[in-house]
């Protein structure tokens, strides 16, 4: 019951501010040019300020050494879980536009503004070490290879077309504040405190602007535009069920192996591989001219979900 009631309240905060953001643009408060420019702040400012911080704030150099046995499950899983996806774009023949989307549901979650609180409300603060294992390989998997399957899922760009290659891609915002604050952490390098509030209010802006963005989009789209086509249907069953279940798989294969995780471990992965979408992938299927409407529907569809998935999922970790 506690499970139900903190995925209710997260879902909750949620859908408030999104429809904050359809409100807000449906009323014309919010103009074309401000819809334009809050992707660039989130992608080019905010987001790159607020992983910085994160990293600083959740991880030390003896917890990056000792949860090296978590990073391989959690590697293990990404892995699994993109091939799994990049095979059923082909099978189901996903149409260009929606491929990224799709692979990145399978693969990615909103850990740290989702995953975070509920898994502290769930396993409390023992579990935070093997929240970061996770949350780790999330971030890496994300701006490391999730943009690149949506930038090249460009319906703009005819098959065959050669594009000139765009060194600033290969190295996003995102990625590039996650490099810069592990060069921090394992050189030990003191950031002044003015200047951790700083990037840390900076950052604090992402989730609250990203959920006003999709409440702009739903605006912009129209309410009817959220439903259950083929291709919602099967990148919510990629979130909430092949992801747990490639976890769950090797979980339960390590154990096998005779390398047993702890049960509080185990449980953090496993729920944290059912997160909903990431609340920004609509910025950045935008930004490479991808269905953003479709990118839209999985994520507030995975983020109301979300509330039913998460008390079905702790009755399954029980029996692992």
């Amino acid at each position: 019951m506690e499970a139900f009631i903190t995925s209710l309240e997260s879902v909750a905060e949620i859908v408030i501010v999104i429809a904050l953001g359809y409100w807000l643009r449906s009323s014309g408060r919010l103009g074309d040019e401000f819809k334009g420019n809050i992707s660039f702040i989130i992608m080019k400012i905010a987001l790159p300020a607020s992983i910085f911080v994160s990293v600083l704030k959740y991880l030390t150099r003896d917890k990056l050494a000792s949860l090296s046995g978590g990073l391989v499950f959690a590697f293990a899983s990404f892995a699994c879980s993109y091939l799994l996806a990049w095979i059923l774009t082909k099978v189901f023949r996903i149409r260009k536009g929606r491929r990224g989307t799709f692979i990145n549901m399978f693969a990615n979650a909103n850990t740290i503004f989702i995953g975070l609180p509920l898994n502290m409300a769930l396993f409390g603060t023992k579990s935070l070490p093997y929240f970061l294992v996770y949350y780790v390989m999330n971030t890496i998997s994300t701006w490391a290879i999730g943009v690149f399957f949506i930038s090249s899922d460009d319906p703009t760009v005819e098959k065959g077309t050669k594009k000139d290659f765009n060194w600033k891609k290969l190295l996003p915002a995102p990625l590039v504040g996650f490099l810069v604050s592990l060069v921090f952490l394992l050189l030990a390098i003191p950031v002044p405190l003015w200047i951790d509030k700083t990037l840390d209010m900076v950052g604090g802006i992402v989730t609250p602007m990203s959920l006003i963005y999709i409440g702009i989009i739903l605006a912009d789209a129209g309410l009817k535009s959220i439903g259950f086509d083929r291709d919602t249907i099967l990148a919510l069953l990629g979130r909430f069920v092949f992801a747990p279940a490639i976890m769950i798989g090797f979980v339960m294969l390590g154990s096998s192996l005779g390398h047993p995780m702890p049960t509080l471990e185990s449980n953090t992965l496993i729920i944290q591989a059912a997160a909903p979408g990431l609340a920004v992938l609509p910025i950045l299927v935008g930004q490479s001219h991808g269905d953003v409407e479709y990118a839209t529907n999985v994520v507030t569809t995975s983020t109301v979900l979300f509330v039913v998935v998460v008390p079905i999922l702790m009755q399954i970790v029980n029996f692992i």
